[in-house]
């Protein structure tokens, strides 16, 4: 452990002061990299939204079901530069934006609700059941009814985070960081779930027990999640084809 790990030994022992060449530890599946991200155009890496730029493992990369690490590292040199030179010349062209102070005003009492509540619940046990879903359900290999069950809990899950309260000071409260942090994780589970189930077939690191084989239909076409009105709806999109010159 020390020889192959010395990093990870030295990061336990320091840190939570666990020796972990002294005992059994347990080993379980977790999130390396997303297999998918924001749309955004070849090129430049513009997404939908104006002046937002996204590269790397924040964007639908072109590795597709096969995000590795060499894969990864050479997408953000490439794409990466792409992103920021046409960042850089959206800015230059364009003028400063004007606030909308109505909409600060609702994102900071959204911030600062979970304070005032009284009763709820604290988001430890959200993000904890949140993993549990995702884990058990949404997990390595996955099937339709195990997918089906995931969306109704995550629909459970919605509800429960919009009671949530929090103790303490504004002041590196890592509750408060979780509670927003919350909101973008049920977006996330939610798309990939969809995701998941409207692709009946089994490609790189998405398996279907009960699809194990490719279906050439799904390499002509791509999901794309959008959130309309407070509701994820699933677009299927044609994979545009790759320009001979």
């Amino acid at each position: 452990m020390k020889k192959k790990l010395p990093s990870m030994y030295h990061q336990f022992k320091e840190l939570a002061d666990v020796d972990i060449t002294k005992g059994p530890m347990e080993v379980g599946p977790t999130c390396h990299y997303m297999m998918g991200g924001i749309r955004v155009e070849a090129e430049t890496a513009a997404s939908t939204v104006p002046g937002l730029f996204a590269a790397g493992e924040a964007a639908a990369g072109l590795h597709g079901s096969n995000r590795l690490g060499g894969n990864s590292l050479s997408d953000l040199l490439v794409f990466g530069r792409r992103a920021g030179k046409s960042a850089a010349e959206f800015a230059n062209r364009s003028s400063a934006t004007n606030l909308d102070f109505s909409q600060l005003a609702g994102a900071e009492r959204e911030m600062l609700a979970p304070f005032e509540r009284n009763d709820g619940e604290f988001p430890y046990a959200i993000h904890h059941d949140l993993q549990e879903t995702m884990g058990n359900l949404v997990g390595i290999f996955r099937n339709e009814d195990d997918l089906k069950k995931a969306l109704s809990q995550l629909d459970v899950l919605r509800p429960r985070l919009a009671r949530v309260r929090i103790d303490g000071s504004r002041l590196f409260n890592p509750g408060w960081h979780l509670t927003r942090d919350l909101k973008n994780m049920l977006l996330i589970s939610e798309a990939v779930t969809r995701s998941a189930l409207a692709r009946k077939e089994s490609r790189g690191a998405h398996s279907r027990i009960d699809f194990p084989n490719y279906d050439p239909l799904w390499e002509k076409k791509n999901n794309i999640i959008v959130n309309e009105g407070g509701t994820m709806t699933l677009h299927e999109r044609p994979v545009p084809e790759i320009p001979l010159n």
